[in-house]
This record gives C-alpha cells, structure tokens and sequence, in this order.
C-alpha cells in the first residue's frame, strides 16, 4: 500500500462510518452522499476506490436502484483496473448519475484532506 493511502484511509473511514449512521437513521440520500466524499477522498488508492464502488453497490442493491446497480458494477471494475494506471477523473463523486469518466471540482474541505494527505 501507497503512504497515500495510509495517510487517506482515516478521513475515507470517517465518511464511511458516517454513512453507516445515517443508513442506521434511514436516510438514504445522506448515506449515499457520505458515499461519494469516500469516493473523492479515496479514489486515488486502488484499495480504497474499489471498496467505495462495492459499498456503493451494496446501498444499490438495498434501496432497489437498478440503474446504479448496473453503474456500480462497471465502475467497480473500472476502479480495479484503472486506478493503479492514474487513469482516474479526479473529483468525480462515483455515482451512476454522472459520467465516470468527468473530472468535477472537488469540495473545499475534500481537497484540505487530500492535499495533507499527498504533503506528509
């Protein structure tokens, strides 16, 4: 494993554990979106990325959305074969409902821990 990926797991563990809670809570939109910051924080570490994309696909699978399910399955595989590659559009938030191919801006905050992250 990377030291970016050492240094990122933390804040990419916190969003998942946040999504956790709010799926506990029944909300299922702010899982998803605590989903998508994983996705941002982690999506440079091979690792990472695909267990984003598998959690991705598990809230899929509960919440009986088809067409993320199929979005899900093709970036999983995706995120195994191309990470390593750099071939990843940085800030892209993981969801079916956006290219996986877009770069986007990433949120103020994301970017601080990344940015610390690649530092140390």
């Amino acid at each position: 494993m990377s030291r970016f990926h050492d240094r990122i797991h933390p804040a990419v563990q916190s969003e998942l554990d946040a999504a956790a809670r709010e799926e506990e809570l029944g909300n299922a939109q702010a899982a998803f979106r605590h989903l998508q910051h994983a996705h941002v924080l982690g999506q440079m570490s091979t690792l990472l990325h695909v267990r984003v994309h598998w959690l991705m696909l598990r809230w899929a699978l509960r919440h009986r959305r088809p067409r993320e399910v199929l979005g899900q399955l093709t970036r999983l595989v995706g995120a195994a074969t191309k990470t390593a590659l750099g071939w990843v559009p940085q800030g892209n938030t993981g969801g079916s409902d956006v290219s996986p191919f877009r770069r986007m801006p990433i949120e103020a905050e994301l970017q601080r821990q990344i940015d610390a992250a690649r530092r140390h």
